[in-house]
């Protein structure tokens, strides 16, 4: 594609994500209520959301406001999507006007003692995962006419691509559960006040912060070190008719008093992005809790990589296996545009070829086509002519993409699909045997946050290839350009980390993989004693060892970010369900999982946290080390946001790296990522889009470029 139209080709793809907006349908977070209209719905009164970005993770706080407008007490759940290696580490209810803090149990465990506390007619709540799909939060009772008010905070890390960082307040579930959609419908609409702050507090320069498709997003830069970004709507008092009114969306038992409308609609994730300084140098940080002196530290090294990644001009072969199934229909129009820019971005010598599946899979193509701009107009006019039906059988359009490789071409394999397999071969370990088969590296671009995440991050390890989740509410078309700079650049493989001069263990992930262009290393650990650490990172480029060495101290003490020691365990448990995912069941794995949960206070697929009242605790011999814990961490917090913010990075002596970061406004005169972000209108962005890719390695003279 001509750069000088990537303009007008970008409009096209914005309008067509315009009418998704308008026509597609979104399954959002909210109070569920079963569909059989067996009980009155409650309603969210109040819905605020607090987070702050610091130290290369994010700490979400989301506080809401049941209302029971009705005259029976009654059971609330409240749904929302699993975010993005979120771990929930506090649930507190208030009861008796007092916040009381929940406690983690083992998950059959948990949910016996909330039935038998909900049979008692005493108040509890219960935070539960639905596997990668949703939290879902209980509480019980709301009494009738009154409020019940709960607060959740979640940790996750927060790393940096390519320059630009990126946060994801997900609201949007994606409509794929089909068991929980025949059985729930769920009331998305906050009443009275909807509020969502995020400070983000960076020692590196930030030069812009964007939040796409939010038209009343205030942001502000409060100083050299701060941004802020608040979105905040109340319920309008209304004098017309009632029919005027937004209340009408509620059935007549649950409409808020007379007068009042609703705030706002819990059904599309928050993205906000962030944008480093050009030409910031590579970098380590450190961020570490160790405090005793004479005990374990917990550590997070994060690895900033210079840009020294070469490109790769030599031409390729690509293969796009393209998911058609129903599931696909409400964001076909935007998959086939997109497959039309990354067709536009092939270099001349490339050539392509087409695979569609749904229940079955068929290729669009007779064979590889040169992608000349007369073979892209026509089959970009093929795909977009096509309607999406049926199942999705994901394992057959997959293995038809990798059996039409050719051995004696460098080549790539974009699979795009949601990522819900429902036909054939389902279970993670099938498709992990599957690319195991063939030589190949795997980049996903996981869309949708009901997609099945774990699977596609499965074979992504698998081939020690790249993984990255997309928001539906996401700025699609910069993400597809951040994907060709990766696939068009060098990696390093096989990466290893040795720390020598200060005992570690533990370390998570323990499998690093590849690191691509931009991409950031987040390591966690243990650590004990202090003093100085000789660090090294290897990998290979094209075959050759690459080695990048540093030295730094870790520190005697530290009580700054307590919240380290959860991301830790979040980590580890994260590395031991993927292990357990994919060679099935396991008990001892399973017990660890457990152990570490019930230690550091997390939900997981095998542990819930429950609150009772303060008094039920003690009688039920449960044990308030969450209540410790989170007391610890919650002060940690308030400490920090008094203080100026301080630099992490501990290689500035012996630096890592010789050249600057990579960012997208060193490129081609193309248009860039954040370009994009710029040019977006506002309410336009709305998409669904997955671009998982497969990069053959074949042992020949070419392989120089891909390895």
């Amino acid at each position: 594609m001509n750069r000088h139209n990537a303009p007008i080709s970008l409009w096209r793809t914005l309008c067509a994500a315009g009418l998704l907006l308008l026509s597609g349908f979104a399954h959002a977070a909210g109070l569920l209520t079963p569909t059989d209209g067996s009980l009155p719905p409650l309603y969210i009164k109040d819905h605020h959301v607090t987070v702050v970005i610091e130290d290369s993770y994010a700490v979400t706080t989301v506080e809401q406001t049941f209302h029971n407008p009705h005259q029976q007490d009654l059971e609330a759940i409240y749904s929302f999507p699993v975010p993005e290696q979120g771990a929930v580490s506090e649930f507190t209810m208030w009861i008796d006007g007092k916040p009381v803090v929940g406690e983690v149990l083992e998950k059959q465990q948990a949910r016996n003692v909330y039935e038998q506390e909900k049979k008692a007619g005493r108040e509890a709540g219960i935070a539960e995962q639905d596997t990668y799909k949703t939290f879902d939060i209980t509480v019980t009772p709301v009494r009738a006419g009154k409020d019940t008010r709960i607060r959740l905070v979640y940790l996750q890390s927060a790393s940096v691509d390519t320059g630009i960082g990126r946060y994801v307040y997900p609201l949007e579930e994606g409509g794929v559960d089909e068991k929980k959609l025949a059985f729930w419908t769920a009331n998305d609409k906050v009443t009275h006040n909807f509020g969502f702050d995020l400070k983000l507090r960076s020692s590196y320069p930030v030069e812009a912060v964007r939040v796409p498709d939010q038209s009343n997003a205030e942001i502000k830069q409060l100083n050299d070190s701060e941004w802020r970004v608040h979105l905040g709507q109340t319920g309008e008092t209304r004098t017309t008719d009632q029919d005027a009114s937004p209340t009408q969306d509620f059935p007549r038992e649950t409409r808020p008093a007379q007068g009042v409308g609703y705030a706002a609609r819990l059904d599309r994730d928050i993205v906000v992005y962030w944008r480093h300084q050009a030409g910031l140098p590579g970098s380590v940080d450190l961020v570490t809790h160790k405090p005793d002196a004479d005990k374990r530290g917990s550590f997070m090294m994060v690895v900033t990589p210079g840009d020294d990644l070469q490109a790769i001009t030599e031409g390729r072969d690509w293969i796009f296996v393209l998911d058609i199934s129903g599931s696909m229909r409400a964001k076909y129009a935007t998959l086939a545009d997109g497959v039309e820019r990354a067709l536009g971005k092939l270099h001349p010598d490339d050539r392509f070829r087409v695979v569609l599946f749904n229940r079955t899979a068929r290729e669009l193509t007779p064979g590889f086509i040169n992608a000349t701009k007369a073979s892209i107009r026509k089959y970009s006019k093929a795909v977009a002519g096509i309607q999406p039906s049926d199942g999705t059988n994901l394992y057959a359009g997959l293995k038809h993409g990798l059996d039409v490789l050719e051995a004696d071409r460098t080549s790539a394999i974009v699979l795009v699909t949601d990522g819900v397999a429902n036909v054939g071969a389902t279970d993670q370990k099938n498709f992990v045997e599957l690319v195991n088969k063939k030589d190949v590296r795997l980049f996903t671009f996981v869309m949708g946050n009901s997609s099945n995440r774990p699977m596609l991050e499965a074979m992504n390890r698998a081939t020690n290839g790249l993984a990255a989740s997309i928001s539906n509410s996401d700025d699609i078309a910069g993400q597809l350009l951040a994907a060709v700079s990766k696939v068009n650049h060098q990696a390093l493989h096989g990466v290893s980390l040795s720390i020598r001069g200060v005992k570690t263990a533990d370390l998570a992930p323990q499998k690093i993989g590849s690191l691509y262009r931009g991409q950031q290393m987040i390591m966690f650990g243990h650590y004990w004693g202090s003093g100085n650490a000789n660090v090294a990172l290897k990998g290979l480029i094209s075959g050759t060892e690459k080695v990048y060495r540093t030295a730094f101290e870790f520190p005697r003490t530290s009580t700054e970010n307590p919240e380290i020691e959860r991301l830790w365990a979040y980590a580890t448990i994260r590395d031991q369900q993927q292990t357990l995912d994919n060679f099935g069941k396991n008990p001892d794995l399973k017990s660890s999982i457990v152990d570490l949960a019930l230690e550091y206070g997390l939900v997981t697929d095998h542990t819930s946290m429950v609150v009772l009242r303060e008094e039920r605790f003690k009688a039920l011999g449960i044990d308030r080390s969450n209540l410790r814990r989170t007391g610890i961490e919650q002060m940690a917090r308030q400490q920090r946001a008094q203080r100026q913010v301080v630099s992490r990075r501990v290689d500035t002596q012996q630096p890592m790296y010789s050249s600057s970061r990579a960012n997208h406004s060193s490129g081609s005169g193309a248009v860039d990522h954040w370009t994009i972000l710029m040019l977006a209108p506002l309410g336009v962005i709305y998409v669904m889009f997955v671009v998982p890719g497969l990069i053959s390695r074949r042992r020949h003279p070419r392989d120089r470029h891909m390895t």
